[in-house]
């Protein structure tokens, strides 16, 4: 290939010439660091969903292609009010993250422009993205894996319907705390009551 030799100057200058070999040169540098930088941050993003994928009790995976920016954004919002996380990945970079997980069960399902919802709560992520399928069409859920069994999405359904982790403390919380309550109400009743109570209770670990 033949290098023409001209060279290029800066108008009114006395810039010493540049030779389009110098300019190629240059290029290849400049788009060397290009793929440095863009390797590192590939790199980088492949760690990120790994330990996502690792620390996670669910995952959801779903198509997304036609939502709008600010629906997008209300997704991301609700996903963290719940407890939840959204990230949009290349699926190649995903399936990579996926290897040595037990999520890596809906590597199948990357296909096309698909998101990924997860949460250690396996309610949380679920819920949200089931509420959020009902009311935007465009958001269609494929499926998802809790720890390393994969799910369709009528499993991933059966989870939304299901109370969160919140939910079941709060009535754990509520039948610790109906005991309390009923032998408060107790001692401050007349004391043959109590000794009422007491003997019940007392023939129950008989019969028991």
């Amino acid at each position: 290939m033949r290098v023409f030799s001209s060279a290029f100057h800066e108008s009114g200058g006395s810039q010493p010439a540049v030779s389009l070999r110098d300019l190629e040169i240059q290029s290849s540098r400049q788009t060397g660091k290009s793929l440095q930088v863009d390797r590192a941050a590939k790199k980088e993003a492949v760690a990120d969903l790994n330990g996502v994928f690792k620390d996670t009790n669910v995952v959801v995976v779903a198509h997304y292609a036609g939502l709008t920016v600010a629906q997008m954004q209300t997704l991301r919002r609700q996903m963290k009010q719940a407890g939840a996380a959204v990230k949009v990945a290349k699926n190649r970079l995903a399936k990579i993250a996926l290897e040595g997980t037990g999520a890596a069960v809906v590597v199948p399902l990357l296909k096309g422009p698909t998101v990924i919802a997860y949460s250690r709560d396996p309610v949380a992520a679920p819920k949200v993205a089931n509420d959020f399928a009902k009311s935007h069409e465009k958001f269609v859920i494929l499926g998802g894996a809790m720890g390393k069994t994969a799910l369709n999405p009528d499993g991933i359904k059966v989870l939304a319907s299901l109370p969160s982790l919140d939910e079941l403390r709060g009535k754990i919380v509520g039948l610790l705390v109906a005991p309390a309550t009923k032998i408060a109400q107790v001692v401050n009743a007349p004391a043959a009551k109590l000794a009422r109570v007491v003997q019940a209770y007392a023939k129950k670990g008989e019969a028991a």
